[in-house]
């Protein structure tokens, strides 16, 4: 199969933990054929269709620092000139990556076979997508409103807050019972009143860890990341220096996958990734889900290969 990859720039890859290259090497060990682009290079003119401006065919060499070669560039229709494209660019979700969306969503259109579906992306946001699973969230506030965000810490008086665009664990702050800083913090993530904000009630079980629970073509993988936060950070994102440990899913770990799975990987969701920490489930991620590789080598379960599958096996799928 022809695969292009929408991504982030090659040369940015850490390829010793990126999910991206994971994913790129076993499909090239299956012998398909590897193509990438940036979100930038994707064009449309009237008249025409969707086509990545100065894509570029790789191979991989093995070598750890220098890791691809490119063979052929060129500029790709997404329709007409790939079996499967993977969306594979990191967050944020900013305008650029939503307008991105709507290029493949007309690729789609044109006949594109689209991974995770784009519309799919756009459904989702990552902090706001768990909102629809009440059962699985600790108690949760969206709201642009001081006021309502006092009102949830004199209820709850441990709590989280943080940005509805935050990445890896960025501009996220816990507020204990004396509220030292509150009104500041708000202040901080809601500009004011003009930007939303989300609130959870602290739970304390992140010192065993956040967890990275994926879900592969709705099937769930036995073995999650938990990232442990160190020292005296609250976080436990691997990018603010969280220890990823691999472990066993527990019976609430999967009852919460399974749930999530059976409503959103029918909507074209063939990859994702829920952050769990206790029995709460905390985010849904749907953009660049990773982990694959931590998992991988702590486990002995080939993530990437369960990957290529469900992607192999969507594509046999498809109506003729």
């Amino acid at each position: 199969m022809i695969l292009l990859f929408v991504a982030d720039p090659l040369e940015s890859f850490k390829t010793y933990k990126d999910t991206t290259f994971s994913m790129m090497r076993e499909a090239a060990r299956r012998g398909h054929v590897l193509w990438a682009c940036h979100p930038a290079d994707l064009v449309w003119v009237s008249g025409g269709r969707v086509t990545a401006r100065g894509a570029r065919r790789i191979v991989l060499t093995g070598d750890e620092h220098d890791w691809f070669r490119t063979e052929e560039t060129a500029d790709l229709g997404l329709a007409a000139g790939t079996d499967a494209i993977i969306m594979r660019k990191d967050p944020p979700f900013d305008s650029e990556f939503f307008y991105a969306t709507h290029l493949l969503s007309q690729a789609e259109r044109e006949g594109a076979r689209i991974f995770n579906k784009p519309a799919a992306l756009r459904d989702h946001p990552e902090k706001l997508a768990i909102l629809e699973f009440p059962e699985y969230i600790s108690p949760t506030l969206v709201t642009r409103s001081a006021e309502a965000i006092k009102a949830f810490h004199a209820e709850h008086r441990d709590i989280i807050l943080k940005p509805l665009d935050g990445m890896g664990g960025m501009g996220i702050f816990r507020v204990g019972p004396d509220a030292l800083n509150l009104g500041s913090i708000i202040e901080t993530l809601n500009k004011g009143g003009a930007e939303t904000v989300m609130v959870q009630r602290y739970v304390p079980e992140i010192v065993k860890g956040d967890k990275r629970v994926l879900v592969i073509g709705g099937e769930v993988v036995p073995w999650c990341l938990a990232r442990i936060p160190q020292g005296s950070e609250i976080r436990g994102n691997l990018a603010a220096g969280g220890k990823g440990v691999a472990q066993p899913i527990s019976p609430r770990d999967r009852e919460i996958a399974e749930g999530v799975a059976a409503k959103l990987s029918a909507r074209g969701l063939l990859l994702m990734g829920l952050d769990v920490i206790g029995d709460c489930l905390t985010e849904i991620n749907v953009t660049s889900p990773t982990g694959f590789q931590e998992i991988s080598r702590q486990s002995g379960i080939d993530v990437a290969q369960l990957f290529i599958d469900a992607l192999e096996r969507a594509l046999a799928d498809a109506p003729a």
